[in-house]
């Protein structure tokens, strides 16, 4: 599973100006109704709901909220880079400047956990996160994120 299996062009957002956690999850619940045709709420909810059960900023300035939505026929992301980093309750206790939001129909299963650790993946590289926090194009975000091909484990 590649990044551009998950995201398009249009869902990333190059300047998220937000001020907390909160308005950063209705921010890319917005940008993923856009994309799916779902309700915005429905996807609030969803995400809410899991950031209840423990923290989705994974640490390193990264946060990846998640979810699962009845009515989604795919695994959908957004990706968006926050104008100034906000508390997101991380587990490093660190600020979150880039937001991965991956949705995925209930049936997914094992393709939701794929998708998560593909994008656990792509940030564990300090040199990708380093290029995404040094653009505010959009276009040159989705170019880096979509560059970023697996290699397998030797």
């Amino acid at each position: 599973m590649e990044i551009e299996d998950l995201l398009t062009p249009e869902a990333v957002i190059a300047r998220l100006k937000v001020g907390s956690k909160k308005q950063a999850l209705q921010e890319l619940a917005r940008k993923a109704a856009q994309i799916t045709g779902l309700p915005e709420r429905a996807i609030f909810d969803v995400l809410l709901e899991r950031e209840r059960l423990g923290t989705t900023g994974v640490g390193n300035g990264i946060a990846i909220p998640h979810g699962k939505l009845a009515d989604l026929d795919r695994i959908v992301g957004v990706f968006a880079r926050v104008d100034r980093p906000i508390d997101f309750d991380a587990i490093d206790e660190r600020p979150v400047d880039l937001l991965f939001l991956l949705l995925a129909p209930e049936s997914a299963g094992a393709d939701h956990l794929k998708a998560l650790a593909r994008v656990s993946r792509l940030f564990r590289d300090r040199g990708t996160c380093d290029k995404l926090r040094g653009t505010d194009r959009a276009d040159a975000l989705y170019a880096i994120l979509s560059s970023q091909a697996v290699t397998p484990s030797a």
